[in-house]
């Protein structure tokens, strides 16, 4: 991306961007709206403590923190770190909630504290899936305890466990009016986002939720106690089932009350909330960075200090702790966001939002929140993501699953105290030496960085790669000029963990977005439980990997048709983000490459499978895809031509307002009623299209086309292709390159 495009700063982005930003903050806010009363509710406090907290995540973070393009405010991360404090601090004084305010105050002056000392990146060190075991546990706790708001059930147990077995035990007492209105809502939640309309995907699904169970609640008259008979049985029916918030904000705000301040219970809810509050927003901070469309990086420690000053100020006026929250970001960022203003004028629209329906807010049911809260709690523990991580290594499933363990007997800071422990203890075992021998590894002065003549680097890590030699590294990286050609070499190493992988892999893509290369060398003497690129690798010996029977299939077409194949994985994917397809949705890897040349056109083409994700985090969506380059010899217009459905139509001409416009032809209605096309230069784009080309595309299947000025991307569905799909797929591109060189 040319650097003259980056938005600018200060006055004059606010200028030049507030329109942009602010359509942005008013689809974020709508977002937000529903998710900040799900939290709050979830977490044991009043539905309006969650707004309270977004309002001020938006209005009080954004001057001082250091991301771009992020949205602050409450998150389901920290439901289970609240709940834990509100069981541990209950005095039975009717203080409780005045209590976690005080440590919510303190856990967020702790958080600029550790902005100013530039410790940032102390999360960084915790093992991954120590991490992804810690939001497990918290997915399976806002589970176990909304479970019973779906069902219309009262629970009596606190722990999670105990809660799940409950929930068996609860079955034959289910009311059937909440239950039903809870599983329309989650029905909802799993199926808008696969509608493929722009129309349905502005409107959150959360947002979708609330209006059909606000209908419900009319239909059901829930704003008068009464019963209704299912079955032999009779349900009670009533307001106490419906949201409650006061008619003025103002009558929401609480102060905290600090004199358990001495008690070590206290302090064990400031450094929960401190720590897992400061590991999420740090977490988050780098997703939404790898989302950027401009690529540009957060200041962490300036994050730290943003989001402690507004964790301070929530919990003192009754709100939450504050973090980056990433679905909101990601909304965010695909609304065209260009600034961090956006996150200002969401805080804004909150509070308009609250003035102008909160009796439409009074009257949406409980049960609508406890459906986004079930929804997000089976995200944050969904099968995939045990998946996920077996496919990285079987050891770091047994990290997680220890974690998890840990997490639901204990709490979330004794987690993450014993899963990285935990991690440690394995790290020892699998390194064959003793404990002192280890350490003195892992910290070694013989890792080092040389700088060649040529103005390269040779970055050589001796001893132990892991977790805890990540601020080494960090610190010999920092040396390196950005956009440098660097050597990594890896051969002198015993040991190479998952999360130091995941950081030199993060350096390698940073590296070459700004124009340097990285090549990683010296794993083929080591080892591993699983093929991903980024799992834990021990010095023995190398393991010969078999090729898959469409592999083979693949080689064989090659071998047939002389193209090149490359089956292993490459994480070179730097040429994909030229394409706009690809600025928002993080690539990760290409695999099973084939690589040819149409020699009478003089163009060539690869086909290759690519890994990429929608969204961040918990909420990302991945998916494994066949695409295809195709490598032009002269010049093109930059363009992007899609199918286009009827709800799509209705939605272009109710969004003229934001600068969006689908170019149609009125010589081709069936084109134009076909496809999406979309670009920068409308005039350009006219008169590339001629008949023949229109025809062409008329003519064709295609799902996706986009081309970047001197190159197509091209695919079809998103899913692997079939050889006979792939066969296909060069022949389409051989039609397109044939017509395209009698222009």
């Amino acid at each position: 991306m040319d650097v003259s495009e980056i938005p600018e700063r200060g006055w004059k982005g606010i200028v030049s961007n507030w329109r942009s930003d602010f359509l942005a903050a008013i689809s974020v806010s709508l977002v937000a709206l529903p998710l900040g009363l799900g939290v709050a509710a979830a977490s044991g406090v009043p539905p309006i403590a969650g707004l309270i907290t977004a309002i001020i995540g938006g209005i009080i973070a954004t001057p001082f923190r250091g991301s771009h393009l992020a949205i602050n405010g409450p998150a389901a991360g920290l439901i289970a770190v609240i709940l834990s404090a509100i069981y541990s601090l209950d005095d039975g004084t009717g203080q409780t909630l005045n209590y976690v305010l005080a440590a919510v105050v303190i856990a967020g002056l702790i958080q600029v504290l550790l902005g100013i000392l530039k410790l940032g990146k102390i999360a960084e060190i915790i093992p991954s899936s120590v991490i992804q075991g810690v939001m497990v546990a918290i997915g399976i706790i806002i589970f176990s305890t909304q479970i019973h708001v779906v069902m219309g059930t009262s629970p009596v147990s606190r722990n999670a466990i105990d809660l799940l077995k409950e929930a068996f035990i609860q079955i034959p007492n289910i009311n059937p009016v909440i239950f039903g209105i809870s599983i329309v809502g989650i029905i909802l939640l799993i199926f808008i986002p696969k509608i493929q309309s722009r129309l349905f995907h502005y409107f959150p699904a959360s947002l979708w939720v609330l209006v059909v169970s606000f209908i419900a609640a009319y239909f059901f008259n829930f704003f008068e106690s009464h019963t209704i008979n299912f079955g032999s049985r009779t349900y009670e029916i009533g307001p106490h089932q419906l949201i409650s918030i006061p008619d003025n904000l103002w009558d929401a705000i609480m102060h905290p009350n600090f004199s358990r301040i001495s008690d070590y219970k206290f302090w064990i809810a400031v450094l929960s909330i401190c720590l897992i509050a400061s590991i999420q927003t740090l977490a988050m901070a780098k997703a939404v960075d790898k989302l950027d469309p401009y690529k540009r990086k957060s200041n962490l420690n300036k994050d730290l200090v943003g989001v402690g000053l507004a964790t301070a100020f929530s919990g003192a006026v009754g709100g939450l702790p504050i973090i980056t929250v990433i679905v909101r970001s990601t909304v965010n960022i695909n609304n065209n966001a260009k600034t961090k203003w956006s996150n200002f004028y969401h805080g804004l629209l909150i509070i308009i939002f609250i003035l102008l329906l909160a009796p439409v807010i009074q009257k949406i049911p409980l049960a609508a929140l406890a459906a986004i809260l079930v929804y997000i709690g089976f995200r944050l523990a969904s099968p995939s993501v045990f998946k996920k991580i077996y496919d990285m290594g079987i050891e770091q499933l047994i990290f997680m699953m220890v974690t998890i363990v840990i997490t639901l007997y204990s709490d979330l800071l004794w987690g993450i105290i014993g899963g990285t422990l935990f991690t440690l203890l394995v790290h020892i075992l699998l390194s064959r030496m003793p404990v002192g021998s280890f350490f003195k590894l892992a910290f070694s002065n013989k890792t080092n960085v040389f700088v060649n003549k040529d103005g390269s680097y040779n970055l050589n890590i001796d001893g132990i790669a892991s977790f805890l030699t990540i601020p080494l590294f960090g610190k010999l990286t920092n040396n390196i000029k950005v956009g440098s050609n660097v050597t990594i070499d890896l051969t002198h190493t015993r040991l190479v963990g998952m999360t130091f992988m995941e950081y030199l892999v993060d350096y390698l893509k940073m590296q070459k977005s700004t124009g340097g290369n990285v090549v990683i060398e010296g794993l083929d003497n080591h080892v591993s439980s699983s093929t991903h690129n980024r799992a834990l690798k021990i010095s023995l010996s190398n393991l010969e990997t078999k090729l898959s029977p469409r592999q083979l299939r693949l080689q064989n077409l090659a071998a047939k048709k002389e193209y090149q194949f490359a089956s292993r994985v490459d994480w070179n994917t730097s040429y994909f983000r030229n394409f706009h397809f690809f600025e928002i949705r993080p690539i990760e890897q290409k695999s099973n490459s084939l690589k040819g040349r149409f020699d009478d056109l003089n163009i060539t083409w690869e086909i290759a499978d690519v890994t990429f994700s929608e969204g961040a985090a918990f909420t990302a969506e991945v998916f494994n895809t066949t695409v295809m380059v195709l490598k032009l010899n002269t010049a093109v217009p930059i363009f992007s031509i899609e199918k286009e459905g009827v709800f799509d139509k209705i939605f272009d001409r109710v969004m003229a307002f934001t600068g969006y416009k689908d170019i149609d032809f009125n010589m081709y209605t069936k084109f134009s009623s076909k496809f999406l096309l979309m670009g920068k230069d409308e005039e350009e784009i006219r008169k590339f299209f001629s008949n023949e080309i229109v025809q062409f595309f008329e003519n064709e299947q295609l799902h996706h086309l986009e081309s970047n000025g001197e190159a197509f991307l091209i695919f079809d569905r998103m899913k692997v292709a079939r050889t006979d799909e792939t066969i296909a797929l060069i022949e389409y591109g051989e039609r397109l390159a044939s017509l395209l060189s009698k222009k």
